[in-house]
């Protein structure tokens, strides 16, 4: 079985390590102001990118510096659609300075999980990147409304799993507010990814096997030891002829 996959990284964020993971990643999501970041720090993410081979994505945000994004806000669905279309239009410009093509969009943090679960704030943000990029890959985790909003507007849809975050029964992610939400080790880590790409499945924390769809993978870089975690699982999985490459639009 000839097996591809993406590696993707949260950058941009002021983590300190975006040099080093951008040598071991094939996508990079860049924060674009709402939750960290600026034009200067997204103009450096961009630059570096391209001279790494790495292909570029916006990473928008509600709009919450105060808690990195992370909290989740009821904001009116409008909000929403202008929001991120405010953010992939000033990623976009950035991009098109530096002389690179923006490849896809993942949503960030609590915009991302709220949107997995609910149907029109999903639908807010396939509208936004349909009207800004409609060739622009969504990155989605698999039959979630995130997912088929996307489909509905006919965006492609790389399907995102995660590699150093752990997973319920429901096929969601284990809080983070829990102590077992992180997966430390690369090298169960790799072990798990594998058999996501191969069967399909992913061991929940309860002990029941998930069916999960895995064409992205998620290392998340501000996270303790991220480097050395993202460079370990890489190379677990090339070592199993596993292929890093960034997905292409079809569109």
């Amino acid at each position: 079985m000839n097996l591809c996959v993406d590696i993707n990284a949260d950058l941009g964020e002021g983590s300190g390590h975006d040099a080093e993971l951008f040598e071991l990643i094939s996508s990079a999501n860049i924060a674009t102001g709402f939750h960290a970041g600026d034009s200067d720090t997204m103009h450096v993410a961009v630059s570096a990118a391209k001279e790494h081979g790495v292909a570029i994505g916006a990473h928008p945000s509600l709009f919450d510096r105060e808690n990195f994004g992370r909290k989740e806000l009821k904001v009116p669905n409008k909000e929403v659609f202008d929001a991120v279309a405010y953010q992939l239009g000033i990623f976009q410009a950035i991009a098109s300075a530096v002389g690179v093509r923006p490849n896809h969009v993942k949503p960030h943090g609590a915009l991302y999980n709220m949107a997995v679960r609910d149907k029109k704030l999903a639908d807010a943000i396939a509208q936004a990147i349909e009207s800004v990029d409609p060739k622009l890959i969504l990155f989605a985790p698999d039959k979630t409304e995130l997912a088929r909003a996307g489909e509905a507007h006919e965006l492609q849809i790389a399907r995102e799993v995660f590699a150093d975050r752990n997973y319920l029964n429901d096929g969601w992610l284990v809080p983070r507010t829990r102590p077992d939400a992180m997966l430390r080790d690369p090298k169960e880590a790799a072990e798990r990814v594998l058999r996501m790409l191969r069967e399909g499945k992913v061991r929940s924390v309860e002990g029941r096997d998930v069916d999960v769809r895995g064409e992205t993978i998620c290392v998340h870089g501000d996270t303790p030891g991220a480097v050395e975690f993202a460079r370990e699982l890489r190379t677990g999985l090339e070592h199993e002829g596993v292929r890093i490459s960034a997905p292409q639009s079809s569109l």
